[in-house]
């Protein structure tokens, strides 16, 4: 009964081992190269022009909420505080950091290399892309928090850290350019003119 066993185990080992030499083989002989372009281009459908990205900067702020920002402020309190004289926690006090020198807005807060050589100031702007990508704004950051991907969330906790110590003045929504009503009936009256001449 061993003697069997043995042959068994033995040709299964084998099949395993011309298994992954034919393997091995195959991925040398059918090796294909990786395409310039990845994916399939499908006819008929148009690449080209606008892509809605959703509301601008300015009308995202305009139309944040302290409320919703307060919610989203949960995933923060692990590590920061934002009233007032607070204490800091792993990070600094948040209270009135909006317009403050970005990486030394706290006097004795050790904060990263990468983040007190940034420069500049928390605007608006700055604000958002540290919130969407802490170690995209300052690599080398010691924050180890992702960020948060939902423009409306950050622009909600902007607008959360503006009401516990103030902003700067917010960036203007963009106005969408109103249609110009003359060029509006030459279009009309040119479709109209060359439906008249293709029923001729």
């Amino acid at each position: 009964m061993n003697d069997r066993m043995n042959t068994v185990f033995g040709w299964v080992l084998f099949s395993g081992i011309v298994a992954l030499g034919l393997a091995i083989l195959s991925g040398k002989y059918f090796h294909a190269e990786r395409p310039e372009q990845m994916g399939m281009v499908v006819e008929g459908v148009v690449t080209d022009g606008p892509v809605d990205t959703g509301p601008d900067f300015g009308s995202l702020l305009a139309n944040a909420d302290v409320t919703a920002g307060q919610r989203s402020f949960a995933k923060c309190v692990a590590c920061h505080t934002v009233d007032e004289g607070g204490a800091n926690g792993i990070g600094p006090n948040l209270y009135g950091i909006m317009g403050k020198p970005i990486g030394s807005h706290v006097a004795g807060f050790a904060y990263s290399s990468a983040l007190a050589g940034k420069g500049g100031d928390w605007t608006w702007e700055a604000m958002d892309e540290w919130l969407k990508s802490p170690r995209g704004f300052a690599n080398g950051t010691k924050m180890s928090f992702a960020g948060l991907g939902i423009a409306e969330e950050r622009a909600n906790v902007m607008e959360y850290l503006a009401a516990n110590g103030g902003a700067p003045a917010k960036p203007a929504p963009v106005v969408a350019e109103e249609v110009d009503a003359e060029a509006g009936e030459e279009a009309v009256a040119a479709a109209a003119e060359e439906t008249a001449e293709a029923g001729a």
